[in-house]
């Protein structure tokens, strides 16, 4: 017997289920570390995770549910080797950060940050995302791996946030990492911050490197658009 084929508004609601469940499970991290469920700042950043999550993948849906799938792929077999070894540092660092933020600002006050911080945290983690989303809105070849799509008629795209940076949606995410942080209430997680960010340097300098010997018409484009990831500085 065959089976059904499944609507397009089915697959975008299952999209979105998994979304919602993965980015739950991910904000729940917080509250773990913390040891405890009475912790106000570890429910706001779980509701601002899941909220900018499941909001973000909906605009996407609709504009281009090509590049989801294509970014729910892991590694590949052409993915660079260098992006291999990102992805080796980066999952452990990404995880560990809320837990790190829930043993300091939730259960032992190590170095907590004041209450005023909430509301910069969360202005800068919804302009993080919202700066990803737009990525995502005008580049349908922003795989969450580095590689060549000569599969995908890989192109440069150079519209949107492109004319800023070469990398915007790295930005987006150096954006939310800081904001978690202070969201969160939590010095010690700008620790782990700090070091995934610097792999975004260096994974943004070795694709750019890639980019440059392999993608026909990215040699101009970076001589128009000179940074890589913050506007006048690098």
């Amino acid at each position: 017997m065959m089976s059904e084929a499944v609507s397009p508004a089915v697959q975008s609601g299952r999209r979105l289920i998994r979304t919602a469940l993965g980015s739950s499970a991910y904000a729940a991290l917080a509250l773990i570390g913390a040891g405890r469920l009475d912790w106000g700042r570890g429910w706001l950043y779980a509701a601002m995770f899941v909220v900018v999550s499941v909001g973000g993948t909906a605009v996407v849906l609709r504009a281009d549910p090509a590049v989801l799938v294509a970014r729910a792929k892991s590694l590949r077999d052409d993915t660079k080797p260098f992006d291999r070894l990102f992805y080796a540092l980066f999952l452990p660092l990404i995880a560990l950060m809320p837990i790190v933020a829930g043993m300091d600002a939730g259960r032992f006050g190590w170095a907590p940050l004041p209450g005023w911080t909430t509301i910069p945290g969360v202005v800068l983690f919804v302009a993080g995302s919202a700066l990803s989303t737009w990525t995502l809105l005008v580049n349908t070849h922003a795989e969450s791996t580095v590689r060549i799509q000569s599969d995908r008629a890989h192109a440069v795209v150079q519209s949107g946030p492109y004319r800023l940076v070469r990398h915007p949606m790295y930005l987006g995410t150096l954006i939310g990492l800081p904001a978690a942080a202070l969201m969160l209430g939590s010095t010690w997680a700008l620790l782990p911050a700090a070091l995934i960010t610097a792999l975004f340097v260096w994974r943004a300098a070795r694709e750019d490197d890639a980019l440059l010997r392999e993608l026909p018409g990215y040699t101009d484009y970076a001589t128009r658009v000179r940074h890589r990831l913050l506007p006048g500085v690098w």
